[in-house]
């Protein structure tokens, strides 16, 4: 008599999972084998490589549903990790998006309007039917358990061979996964459910660590007025939303997308990257004095941020949000949202960035005898709908892109709705700029626009942005940067000239918002120091040692 094998048929929780396993290596993994494929090419002298990771993965994605469809609670497990899985393959697939904990946090983080804006029927048709369809199937028929103990010495067994195997399938190319390994480490990240599973299971811890972090750590403290008191300031600084510094024609952009602010005397830095590739991650880290390298979230925001500096020393600091919130940065200050017609008096489908310069005379008034900060925070070119971000008075550049599924439109139609979207950031920054010049004989009046981060519009297959900082292209860290100051302002346009093709980054910006309302902090020596040294600022009385 034969002996009987390890799985005698498909009706067993462990067959089933096999079934699950061939399932979501066929459906939801295009995209890592797509990135394998570039990397090594089809051709009789590849394939058997090939072979061989497209086996290594199956093996470590069937060693990962064995572990994770043990005991009662499995078809629960198996069919949630089904949703995620194609959820996370429409993106990965569509717009090349690595579903990290960033874009995970992205997500979490999205507000009801936003959402509206990504979900569409491509999203909703992947999901259903190779998620929610083979859950609810899962869910249903998933085959019981008639021995715990026989069906644990199976699927030990079971991940013996597959172990066993994985290793006689890499011996032979040692050389090659080492390169694999070394060299194309985010072509990993594209491995489904595996990594969207972890980086969900690390978003959570890491979330759970913050809210054990309740004490604030002051930041500055030494932070003291140091400059002339003859009359207070008026900065309004514009946070912009994925938006890249190519596409200004201020930095070089072979199309008209600046025509109002070509006519302000303004600068325009050219070479500032971001702090991250994201809104979640950008907007906090610029605000922080800790910069790209040692930023953490959690680290950020457990201590002062340069608003907390400038309110703990007497600047009146307002925050005012066409986006989905401050990510944390305006906790302590003052906050009002204008996503809704209830500050904003101007919506027509969804509320322009042009509304949150309503009630601001009201504001100066009411805090007449303080220095102002000011924080616009866009809607911008948040995209993939970026024709829903101007009026159609705005819409210059034809044809467009009219869906969020942008691998639909052609590269023209995405350029001209993403670039219809600058020039309405165009004309908001050119209002800002009007708004100040009524304040500017009274007051010291300043507009700093900074992007949080860029996007890609299909370049090198990308779409969006989130993508790793250390794989990121440079479509989603080069930002622009646009300065304008009133007559009375501490220094000139021209004594920051040396600055605009310096490299610069959001490091810089903390520093610079207490530089610039003469506040003195030891943590900032340096850059003043450098400021001393390259821009010939008499008014300012720095102190330095």
């Amino acid at each position: 008599m034969l002996k009987k094998p390890f799985i005698q048929n498909l009706n067993s929780p462990l067959g089933a999972t096999f079934i699950v396993v061939l399932f979501v290596m066929l459906t939801a993994n295009v995209s890592l084998f797509k990135h394998i494929v570039e990397i090594y090419p089809i051709s009789l002298e590849n394939l058997p490589f090939l072979i061989s990771l497209f086996i290594f993965f199956s093996i470590l994605t069937t060693l990962f549903f064995i572990v994770v469809s043990v005991g009662r609670v499995s078809r629960w497990l198996v069919a949630i990790i089904l949703i995620i899985a194609a959820q996370a393959a429409y993106y990965m697939d569509n717009f090349s998006v690595l579903m990290d904990v960033v874009m995970i946090d992205n997500i979490f983080h999205t507000d009801a309007k936003e959402a509206a804006g990504i979900i569409n029927f491509g999203l909703i048709s992947r999901v259903v039917l190779l998620g929610i369809i083979p859950a609810f199937l899962v869910i249903k028929y998933w085959p019981p358990v008639t021995s715990f103990k026989g069906e644990l010495i199976s699927r030990i067994k079971w991940m013996l061979i597959l172990i066993v195997t994985l290793v006689v399938i890499v011996l032979p190319f040692t050389a090659g996964y080492y390169s694999f390994i070394r060299e194309h480490k985010i072509t990993r990240f594209y491995a489904n459910p595996t990594y969207p599973v972890y980086s969900l299971i690390k978003y959570a811890s890491q979330q759970f660590s913050s809210e054990q972090q309740v004490e604030l750590r002051r930041t500055a403290e030494d932070a003291h007025h140091v400059g002339p008191l003859s009359k207070n300031e008026i900065v309004i600084m514009v946070v912009g939303e994925t938006v890249r510094a190519d596409r200004f024609a201020l930095n070089g952009y072979g199309r008209d997308t600046n025509p109002q602010l070509s006519k302000q005397d303004v600068l325009s830095f050219s070479n500032v990257s971001s702090c991250g590739t994201s809104t979640g991650v950008s907007v906090p880290c610029m605000f922080s004095s800790l910069g790209r390298e040692e930023y953490d979230k959690n680290e950020a925001l457990s201590q002062e941020n340069a608003l907390d500096v400038l309110a703990n020393n007497g600047v009146a600091v307002l925050w005012r949000d066409n986006n989905s919130n401050s990510k944390g940065v305006a906790t302590r200050v003052k906050y009002e949202d204008f996503q809704s017609p209830t500050l904003n008096p101007v919506c027509e489908g969804e509320c322009r960035d042009i509304g949150m310069l309503s009630g601001l005379d009201e504001y100066v008034a009411s805090n007449k005898d303080k220095d102002i900060m000011i924080v616009l925070h866009q809607m911008g070119n948040h995209g993939p709908e970026y024709y829903r971000r101007y009026p159609k008075e705005f819409a210059r550049f034809q044809p467009m892109c009219m869906t969020g599924e942008l691998q639909k439109c052609t590269k023209e139609e995405v350029d001209n709705s993403y670039d219809n979207a600058i020039l309405y950031t165009d004309y908001f920054l050119s209002e800002v700029i009007k708004f100040l010049k009524k304040y500017d004989a009274d007051y010291e009046t300043a507009m700093l626009y900074v992007g949080d981060h860029g996007e890609s519009l299909g370049e090198h297959g990308l779409y969006l942005h989130a993508a790793p900082y250390m794989m990121a292209p440079k479509e989603q860290t080069h930002v622009p940067a646009i300065l304008w100051l009133g007559q009375h302002f501490d220094y000139t346009l021209d004594q920051a000239q040396p600055y605009k093709d310096s490299a610069l980054s959001h490091d810089d910006l903390f520093c610079s918002i207490l530089i610039a309302y003469e506040l003195d902090a030891g943590m900032c020596a340096a850059k003043k120091r450098m400021l001393m040294e390259n821009l010939d600022i008499k008014q300012l009385s720095l102190n330095i040692p």
